[in-house]
């Protein structure tokens, strides 16, 4: 029986990058996004294609547990659960709307307890399972003009490590990404002059890619069991 793989935020970027490597595994795919139906039912195309694969599309806000768990109510089975959604909002705190703060909290932390909690009963059957959750380096160390963002991710990077805890027992790992500057859409924010001042300051000069993200997913999913509760940075040697 082929193994049962959920990924959040797989239309474009790290998500979609993820959802390559795992489908180049064998995995089935159940595959989010909240607005880029067209780049996702893309991906499934080229992934069933290429692979032979299963690969089931949903379009909704993973800030919404209604939505969340009509997707988890597909499936029986589940072996990795990855947490990729996310969205960054730049600028003052001060200038900040309550519900920008909210939207920006529920899609990037909210969104992992719903899956999590709709996860966990289908990993305890199989007394086996990986949860994977994308954060970042401002979960870490907090960035100026990105006090939401970075409070999401912190709250991501606590998450985890509790998390891991409560499932050590029942042989569940639970570990998160903490990556640096990855070159996806997500930086398209800043100008081409402040990616360089960022690059001037990473050791490794130069941003991440999605795919090396998408790789130590994989090296994850297959790590000994003993590795659980850690926030990995992946960041070139940046922090």
């Amino acid at each position: 029986m082929k193994k049962n793989a959920f990924i959040s935020g797989a239309s474009r970027g790290i998500g979609r990058a993820i959802a390559k490597r795992l489908a180049s595994l064998g995995y089935n795919l159940f595959l989010t996004c909240h607005t880029n139906k067209e780049l996702l039912l893309d991906l499934k195309q080229e992934l069933e294609s290429a692979y032979q694969i299963e690969c089931h599309c949903y379009i909704g806000d993973m800030g919404s547990y209604d939505f969340v768990s009509s997707v988890f109510d597909d499936f029986s089975q589940l072996d990795v659960l990855v947490n990729n959604a996310g969205i960054s909002h730049v600028g003052l705190l001060s200038d900040m709307s309550v519900e920008e703060w909210h939207k920006v909290m529920n899609t990037n932390l909210s969104s992992v307890f719903h899956t999590s909690k709709l996860a966990i009963p289908k990993m305890l059957k199989e007394h086996h399972g990986n949860i994977i959750n994308i954060s970042s380096v401002w979960g870490n160390a907090g960035a100026s003009m990105e006090v939401a963002y970075s409070a999401s991710k912190g709250g991501v990077n606590s998450f985890t490590k509790a998390l891991a805890k409560e499932l050590a027992p029942s042989n569940i790992q639970v570990n998160a990404i903490a990556c640096g500057v990855i070159d996806t859409d997500m930086n398209n924010c800043f100008s081409e002059e402040e990616k360089e001042c960022l690059i001037d300051e990473i050791p490794a000069c130069r941003m991440g890619t999605a795919e090396e993200v998408a790789q130590l997913v994989e090296q994850l999913i297959h790590a000994p069991a003993y590795l659980t509760g850690q926030i990995i940075t992946l960041d070139g040697a940046w922090q």
